[in-house]
């Protein structure tokens, strides 16, 4: 199945969940654009996610997703607003959803994991996920340890659901590229950080557009391994060896960015800022990236060839 089915949206383009900064404001541009916008609820309480969910609805009439980070301590304060008002797509990392997929699958909620090897995408097949994003190591914020163009393909030969490909991904060469690996979408997050519609500081924005292509460094170790473009706080990180430090440096440094303290904010991005040049409505980015979807000519050719 076509994700654009699976979905109902008009692009297979994903926005991806960059947490504490994927608003209202940014999911129901990008839906009304004709990809999928998807909430964080990484600082969510059950009343502000009922607050968001009321303001895309109000929005919007087009689907939209709801990113669940399972590490995150409110996840059991959230499930019950998402069961008891459902929403089209809800997407999850970081941990294991089959404690509440049947749930969610009750009131007729696509779940897509993200995830980040063949073994766990083969899982999260044989629990009924409708489709996976396999996300490369290039994405922003916490990442994995394959690169999108190993992982995208092996993933897309071990599993029957639609593969959607992420990380490193921002410019229309780019979506052919995956679909040239055998996804059939794209999850796409370093874009859409300088959209009109993202409720950063300029700061984070400006910095995303300056960034070259060697501009951001990988701080922590093992699940806390984390992408960020560098800054005097990526410095001071990648200095220190003791772990007490390294937290005290880091905890709250992404919000610190969101508001704009260049010092000592953690300003996650992918590897791909580097082609991230300019601020634009979130309408244009989708409509750029969308002119890398393969066309029904497109895929004809491909079979004659």
């Amino acid at each position: 199945m076509q994700l654009t089915n699976l979905l109902h949206i008009q692009y297979p383009i994903i926005q991806g969940a960059m947490a504490r900064i994927s608003k209202p404001d940014l999911v129901a541009a990008v839906s009304n654009a004709g990809g999928l916008g998807v909430l964080t609820t990484a600082d969510s309480t059950a009343q502000s996610l009922q607050e968001d969910l009321k303001t895309i609805r109000a929005a919007t009439d087009k689907p939209f997703g709801v990113n669940l980070m399972l590490q995150q301590p409110n996840i059991k304060d959230l499930l019950p607003v998402l069961l008891a008002d459902p929403v089209p797509v809800v997407f999850t990392s970081a941990g294991n959803p089959a404690p509440f997929f049947e749930d969610l699958l009750k009131v007729q909620t696509t779940v897509i994991p993200v995830i980040p090897n063949v073994e766990i995408a083969k899982k999260m097949a044989d629990l009924g996920a409708a489709a996976v994003v396999a996300e490369g190591l290039e994405s922003g914020g916490h990442i994995g340890t394959e690169t999108t163009m190993s992982l995208v393909p092996q993933v897309a030969a071990a599993v029957d659901i639609p593969v959607i490909a992420a990380g490193g991904i921002a410019t229309k060469a780019g979506v052919k590229a995956a679909f040239a690996l055998g996804a059939a979408g794209v999850q796409v997050g370093t874009a859409f950080l300088v959209a009109e519609e993202t409720p950063v500081a300029y700061s984070y924005k400006h910095l995303v557009i300056q960034a070259s292509d060697n501009g951001t460094v990988v701080t922590g170790t093992g699940a806390n391994r984390v992408r960020s473009l560098k800054t005097p706080l990526t410095d001071k990180l990648l200095a220190t060896t003791d772990p007490t430090i390294f937290q005290q440096l880091s905890s709250g440094s992404l919000q610190r960015a969101i508001v704009g303290d260049v010092e000592h904010g953690s300003f996650m991005a992918g590897q791909i800022a580097g082609a991230v040049t300019k601020i634009r409505p979130a309408k244009k980015i989708v409509t750029e990236l969308a002119k890398g979807v393969p066309t029904i000519a497109d895929d004809i050719i491909g079979d004659l060839f």
